[in-house]
């Protein structure tokens, strides 16, 4: 979609940004700035609406790129990683605390690996007034060292919370800090994979671009709101971005996004709506890993609707050597990074509970054109590591100076949608009896009881396949299909399955990169 700009209100508001002082306000003051009534109207702040994020973000980009110095940090750059916990918000000093306008904003403090300071404004009645650092609202651990009230300091980051578990409790669902980094949870869930504004040279030799959010302003809510509206600017050496986030929190957390990018220069090497996980094992490579778990992964493969319609599941991997895979495409249905395994035992952590980390499916609200889905697997020895990356690149590059909008829905949920064809709940990979073929086992759940008639469909990209066994399997009322693979000293073989009921799909496709 096309955001069409008037001359008035765009001049008007790129005026105010460039020319007019910004009112601030401590967080301490947002409360009572934030009741006033339309009978009471302020004459302060920046006119702001998106019209005028898409001309600053248009200003930005006809300007060379100024990477941001962190000020005034000290001794705060140099906090580890529990001296950064150790710095708390209080909770009495979020934004809309008692207002009871369904959501409330608490702010996060900079130092550790968060050194870049973000710029925050609320939007109250289309006019914007930064919110001003101050160390007031957090308390400081005794490893910390509380820093100067007059410093040049900014916020990190924010997180937004709203009731999605209890009427009466206002939890944690959505948080932007890092790069432009973002995290959701629907309800009942936990925080596992990460979105981002933008990929910018993922996996490529010469090293990749971190686009970051520079600016935030979030829109006062209504009282009793259900939806917050956060827009962002995003910048970097190749291009910048004005986004907009409708977000619906709940038992799926829903966010509609507004991205409109202005290239610097012509950029070939980027991703939309990328998705950021980790798989570090699962039952198909257990044996590399020295762990009393089952599995550890917060996403356990990459799922799409291509444009024709067909439903295709492929595994994730932690390789050996950095892969990349392009699935091709015009005008995708929609693609996510999945959790289908949602057990307890099928991670026995009693920590990390990956079985509640949410699915994030991706749902194009306009036809994207040609391109592809691409999937980046980074080899991981360490669960802390996201070494997942997934995200649509499209067939044509940027041209610098140009315009470029998207408009994609992103749904952090358990499950993504499309229930019609029988799914794959596990793949396992073993030795043959004979020493030296491969077994391959998948196992597909059952959408129906009738399972006569039906026949596998299994192709390689190189090797021989063999041996190719269907059935059902009574004690968990799912569907094997189990296979043998002679790699013919092949070091990657493309693995292809689908089950057929006559000449129709009864399951998804199931897609494998087996590498030696």
């Amino acid at each position: 979609m096309s955001y069409l700009r008037t001359g008035v209100v765009v001049c008007a508001c790129a005026a105010a940004f460039a020319a007019q002082p910004t009112p601030t306000v401590t967080t301490m003051a947002v409360a009572a700035e934030a009741a006033e009534t339309p009978e009471t109207p302020r004459d302060n702040g920046t006119p702001f609406n998106r019209d005028a994020l898409l001309s600053e973000a248009q200003r930005l980009s006809r300007e060379p790129f100024a990477k941001p110095e962190p000020q005034g940090l000290g001794p705060l750059a140099d906090l580890g990683y529990d001296q950064y916990r150790d710095i708390r918000f209080q909770r009495g000093a979020s934004i809309w605390e008692r207002e009871g306008r369904g959501f409330t904003v608490d702010l996060f403090h900079p130092g550790f690996i968060y050194k870049t300071p973000i710029q925050l404004d609320l939007v109250v009645g289309g006019r914007a007034r930064t919110v001003r650092f101050t160390p007031a609202v957090f308390d400081y651990g005794p490893s910390v060292q509380r820093p100067d009230p007059d410093g040049a300091l900014g916020y990190s980051g924010f997180r937004v919370r709203y009731p999605i578990n209890s009427p009466d409790v206002m939890d944690e669902f959505l948080l932007f800090q890092g790069a432009s980094y973002f995290r959701a949870v629907g309800s009942g869930q936990i925080y596992g994979l990460s979105a981002r504004g933008l990929a910018v040279k993922t996996a490529d030799e010469e090293g990749e671009e971190f686009p970051a959010f520079r600016r935030f302003w979030i829109e006062r809510p209504a009282v009793g709101a259900t939806s917050i509206v956060i827009h962002a600017l995003l910048d970097s050496p190749s291009v910048t971005g004005a986004y907009t986030f409708t977000v619906q929190p709940g038992a799926d957390t829903r966010m509609d996004v507004q991205c409109t990018l202005f290239p610097r220069v012509q950029l070939g090497s980027f991703g939309v709506a990328p998705l950021t996980s980790m798989f570090l094992f699962d039952p198909s490579n257990r044996i590399r890993f020295d762990d009393f778990r089952e599995a550890v992964h917060d996403s356990d493969g990459l799922q799409m609707i291509s444009g024709a319609g067909e439903r295709i599941w492929r595994p994730l991997a932690n390789p050996r050597k950095l892969q990349i895979s392009l699935f091709m495409d015009s005008d995708p249905k929609g693609f996510g990074l999945t959790q289908r395994a949602r057990e307890y035992d099928d991670y026995d952590d009693a920590e990390a509970r990956y079985e509640l980390r949410p699915s994030l499916w991706v749902e194009p609200l306009e036809k994207w054109g040609r391109g592809a889905i691409e999937l980046v697997e980074i080899p991981s020895e360490k669960e802390t590591h996201d070494n997942i990356v997934a995200f649509w690149r499209p067939a044509q590059p940027l041209e610098a100076g140009g315009r470029y909008d998207y408009r994609y829905r992103l749904n952090w949920l358990a499950t993504p949608p499309e229930k019609t064809l029988a799914r794959v709940v596990s793949s396992r990979i073993g030795r043959a009896l004979d020493g030296d073929r491969r077994l391959i086992v998948v196992d597909f759940d059952r959408p129906g009881a009738d399972v006569s008639g039906l026949r596998a469909l299994v192709n390689a990209s190189s090797g021989e396949v063999s041996r190719v066994n269907t059935q059902p399997i009574s004690a968990t009322r799912q569907y094997r299909v189990s296979f043998e693979l002679d790699t013919k000293r092949e070091d990657l073989i493309e693995l292809r399955l689908m089950l057929l009921a006559g000449d129709k799909p009864w399951s998804e496709t199931w897609l494998y990169r087996w590498t030696s």
